[in-house]
């Protein structure tokens, strides 16, 4: 889910783990040429989604790294399917308010139009299982992201 930390979280543990951090959403804006928020307007959800499973199955390609997921990536069971034999995978969740505390005014986020706290809540609504195929989860409302960190290392499984 967006707002959750996993780009803050991600750097640090590729830091600690001395690993690549790969960004998915950064990879991908990289590969078309275009901003996320312009790839929605543009060319849409559903070709975005396409886009974010390709790209997913050139970085799961390489080794020594930490990925962070754009939070809809869950959305397709391939995806889920690709994380899983791919390495080792933690979900980050937040509270609602977290959540939108976060990423309030972002304009980044085309998910986000219109009321950001009832969309918050309505994404958190749609994606409340999505998540459970991970190997591990954080609520990172709970702890800094030193904390949230520290805690993934403690279970990491490589």
């Amino acid at each position: 889910m967006m707002g959750t930390g996993k780009s803050t979280v991600g750097k640090w543990l590729a830091q600690h783990l001395e690993y690549d951090l790969v960004d998915l959403d950064a990879a991908l804006e990289a590969h078309e040429g275009s901003s996320i928020a312009s790839i929605f307007t543009n060319q849409g959800e559903a070709y975005f989604r396409k886009a974010e499973t390709a790209i997913l199955q050139q970085v799961l390609l390489g080794t020594g790294q930490v990925i962070a997921t754009g939070g809809g990536a869950v959305l397709n069971q391939e995806n889920c399917e690709l994380m899983k034999s791919g390495g080792w995978v933690v979900a980050l969740t937040a509270e609602a308010e977290d959540i939108v505390s976060r990423v309030q005014g972002d304009g980044l986020r085309p998910l986000l139009a219109g009321n950001t706290e009832e969309r918050i809540r309505t994404i958190l609504e749609q994606r409340k299982y999505a998540y459970l195929f991970a190997d591990y989860t954080v609520n990172t409302s709970l702890f800094s992201v030193e904390q949230v960190s520290e805690m993934i290392l403690t279970h990491y499984r490589v």
